[in-house]
């Protein structure tokens, strides 16, 4: 015998299909909590990784900023040290100098002067002194221009000297020295001006 159903079977069927859709969306709901979720922790694993890295080049750098200031300063200790070693060795070189200057002084002076200062700066001698007469300044000058020591005399001032016992005339004159400063083949300034 055939049964007929008389229930209102669309009904159920609408809430079984209402359910089915509610499990889906919750399923879909979830899933996307889940892919939401797990994205977040990949990407907060980058960003920790990425900032730990700029961390340690952080580190890095300032410890190569360390490094550069220790080579700065020992570059500066070592021209510092270079520019001492240069000026011992010019002061080496020219050590005898003085000796060859006075020497030569006694040679150039005439007699008829005598000197009352000498004075250096640098490279020029300043000469002070009392002559008889202004030909043998003159004699003094030419001296001095032939010496090997010195060369390039410029008389500055003559004046009667007043307060010398002698008379004659109170000078100053201005002279280069010449310095022992090597060239490159070794030789002396001085020793090629007396080659002359």
């Amino acid at each position: 015998m055939p049964r007929i159903n008389l229930l209102p079977w669309r009904e159920q069927e609408r809430k079984v299909r209402r359910r089915e859709f509610y499990i889906a969306a919750g399923a879909a709901v979830f899933a996307a909590g889940v892919f939401v979720l797990c994205g977040k922790l990949v990407y907060s694993s980058w960003t920790d990784a990425q900032l730990e890295k700029n961390n340690l080049l952080k580190k890095e750098i300032v410890k190569v900023d360390a490094q550069i200031a220790d080579i700065q300063d020992l570059e500066n200790r070592k021209q510092r040290l270079v520019a001492r070693m240069e000026i011992i060795e010019k002061l080496q070189r020219s050590r005898p100098e003085i000796v060859h200057l006075f020497d030569e002084l006694v040679k150039t002076v005439p007699e008829g002067i005598y000197l009352t200062q000498i004075k250096q700066t640098n490279r020029k001698l300043e000469i002070h002194g009392v002559a008889q007469s202004s030909t043998r300044v003159s004699t003094f000058m030419r001296n001095i221009d032939a010496s090997t020591w010195m060369d390039n005399p410029v008389l500055q001032v003559v004046e009667s000297a007043k307060d010398s016992p002698t008379g004659g005339s109170s000078f100053t004159l201005f002279t280069d020295m010449v310095g022992v400063d090597l060239d490159n083949s070794g030789e002396s300034t001085a020793k090629k001006v007396a080659a002359k």
